[in-house]
């Protein structure tokens, strides 16, 4: 059983930066992809950013030129930088490790931008 633990999450002011990160139990550079996403309350969980095993990353539109995704195989980490963070930014974010066709899903992290 995989387990993603996140970290990172916190209040920060608009405008500021958070790292998160998310480290695998096992090597992630056995996962086809790592993903962040992120969930309002009642709303359904949205991509921010994936990473696929061979570098290739892709964006949600809300946070293209702000956010990046980048990852650490030796350290069996993912990150996200968030930078020029916004209110609207403000949800949990979820880590995600796809091997073949299972998802795995970290507990995710809370972020809180004020304005």
């Amino acid at each position: 059983q995989v387990q993603l633990v996140e970290s990172g999450g916190g209040l920060v002011q608009a405008g500021g930066s958070l790292r998160l990160s998310c480290e695998a139990s096992g090597s992630i550079s056995s996962f086809n992809a790592m993903a962040w996403y992120r969930q309002a309350p009642g709303n359904r969980r949205e991509l921010v950013a994936r990473i696929t095993n061979s570098g290739y990353t892709n964006y949600a539109d809300s946070v293209k030129g702000r956010f990046t995704i980048s990852r650490d195989n030796a350290k069996n980490t993912v990150y996200l930088q968030m930078n020029s963070l916004k209110p609207e930014d403000t949800v949990v974010y979820y880590c995600n490790a796809q091997y073949g066709p299972v998802y795995y899903w970290g507990q995710g992290t809370q972020v809180t931008v004020s304005s």
